[in-house]
């Protein structure tokens, strides 16, 4: 079996790609990347290809290259803070990088079967009373992200009976652990955490809204839960990828400060704050799990402990080094 990944320089790929060469080691794996992008670490079983989505030229020699059996759609621009400073690069990375990649494989006849990975925050401003969410709430994206992402899922259904291909897609909610990119609410607390700990940051931890509730899933179980899909999902569903469970940013600070044990200053920065925070979201898994068994197996509480572990390793690996004898 011949597998894309897209962004394979990113957080979740990254673990797919250990995930694959775990448990499915047979898979020949390609991982697209951006020229002069970041890249994930080098190993067997994994051939990296670069393109640059916004440019359908380039695409053309990846596909030629990798012949995917099946493709999963990591690429993208993911931060909601960062689509607000630049709407219009988030459209266009988000929205039209699905269209040149599976135009491309459409001219070349290819006929594989494709996840494209959405996000909740394609629901919005949820209702109280609505939540958990099923994948048939309305849709009210509240961000130039979540517009992206609903325009990137209904757009990729186009290719499904017309282009031969087999498309499916998730909203997949909030998910850590590992290697999270510090522009995320647990991952930022973690490395100031880290920083505090090392003695390169007063004691002060810069929050936003603390208040927001959000449904957490370990991403080794995300996933587990990307290939389940491929593997046993219906063509032209769309399946929320989520834990099922509410839980409040503060409470992911809480459980990174005990598992530290430094005492800290929590000051709200408002830089941080968004202009429109979506109050709660918070996910029903059942589609997901009737289709395929899938249940998550890493406790949240596991998944913050070895992001704060993964934090430490970077922030001691780039301490400054210390001053030469005189």
């Amino acid at each position: 079996m011949r597998v894309l990944v897209t962004g394979a320089g990113g957080f979740v790929a990254g673990h797919l790609v250990d995930y694959l060469r775990a448990e499915h080691p047979a898979a020949e794996v390609f991982g697209l990347v951006r020229p002069h992008g970041s890249a994930p670490r080098p190993g067997p079983g994994l051939t990296l290809l670069e393109a640059d989505l916004n440019d359908p030229g380039s695409i053309s020699p990846v596909l030629d290259a990798a012949r995917p059996d099946r493709i999963v759609h990591l690429a993208g621009q993911s931060s909601v803070h960062h689509s607000w400073v630049d709407p219009g690069g988030t459209l266009r990375t988000n929205v039209l990088g699905i269209v040149h990649l599976l135009d491309e494989a459409r001219r070349r006849g290819l006929a594989p079967s494709v996840l494209v990975v959405g996000s909740a925050e394609e629901y919005g401003m949820a209702e109280a009373g609505e939540l958990p969410l099923g994948e048939d709430a309305p849709l009210r994206p509240a961000s130039p992200y979540a517009v992206s992402k609903v325009a990137q899922g209904f757009l990729a259904l186009q290719y499904g009976p017309a282009g031969g291909m087999r498309v499916l897609r998730t909203r997949t909610f909030h998910h850590t652990g590992p290697g999270r990119g510090e522009a995320f609410a647990e991952s930022s607390f973690a490395r100031q955490i880290a920083e505090i700990e090392a003695g390169r940051r007063a004691p002060v931890i810069q929050v936003g809204n603390l208040e927001a509730v959000r449904d957490y899933t370990d991403v080794r179980d995300v996933v587990r839960a990307y290939w389940a899909l491929l593997d046993r999902g219906q063509a032209g569903e769309v399946y929320n990828v989520c834990s099922g469970r509410g839980r409040r940013i503060r409470e992911m600070l809480d459980v990174l400060v005990e598992a530290s044990g430094v005492s800290v200053e929590v000051a709200v920065d408002e830089q941080r704050l968004r202009p429109s925070d979506v109050p709660a979201l918070v996910g029903d898994p059942g589609r997901l799990v009737a289709a395929t068994g899938w249940a998550p197996r890493v406790p949240l509480e596991d998944s913050l402990r070895g992001l704060l572990a993964d934090w430490r390793t970077r922030v001691a690996s780039s301490a400054p080094a210390p001053a030469a004898p005189r």
